[in-house]
């Protein structure tokens, strides 16, 4: 049996370093103070999501959601999370989505787009 303390320190490693190789400064969040409520990681240029970091086969995505925003204070709750040798995901609630990408879709509407709505 895999110690899951262990598995998810080792998950969380591993995003911190996912995260460095795109140029973000990223790091466990337990490591140097360990008190609950800390992010999974912390990531500087990322300080405005608070970040659960999850490793595990069968994930109870509603659970991790709610431990994230939970502890999340007055950042955005987010949940990265894979199963074995799969692909890291991102999941957040859709109105903080709907957040990042509207002015990006609003940006980008022509005059005659914006007119039809």
């Amino acid at each position: 049996m895999v110690n899951s303390r262990a598995k998810g320190a080792r998950g969380e490693r591993e995003l911190a370093n996912k995260l460095k190789e795109q140029g973000f400064e990223a790091r466990r969040g337990q490591q140097f103070c360990g008190s609950n409520g800390d992010p999974d990681v912390v990531c500087t240029e990322l300080d405005d999501y608070h970040i659960e970091c999850k490793v595990v086969q069968a994930l109870n995505i509603y659970n991790a959601m709610e431990q994230s925003l939970n502890d999340c204070k007055d950042k955005t709750p987010i949940c990265v999370h894979r199963k074995n040798h799969k692909p890291w995901l991102v999941t957040m609630f859709l109105e903080d989505w709907l957040t990042l990408v509207k002015p990006k879709v609003t940006q980008t509407l022509s005059p005659t787009q914006d007119q039809k709505k």
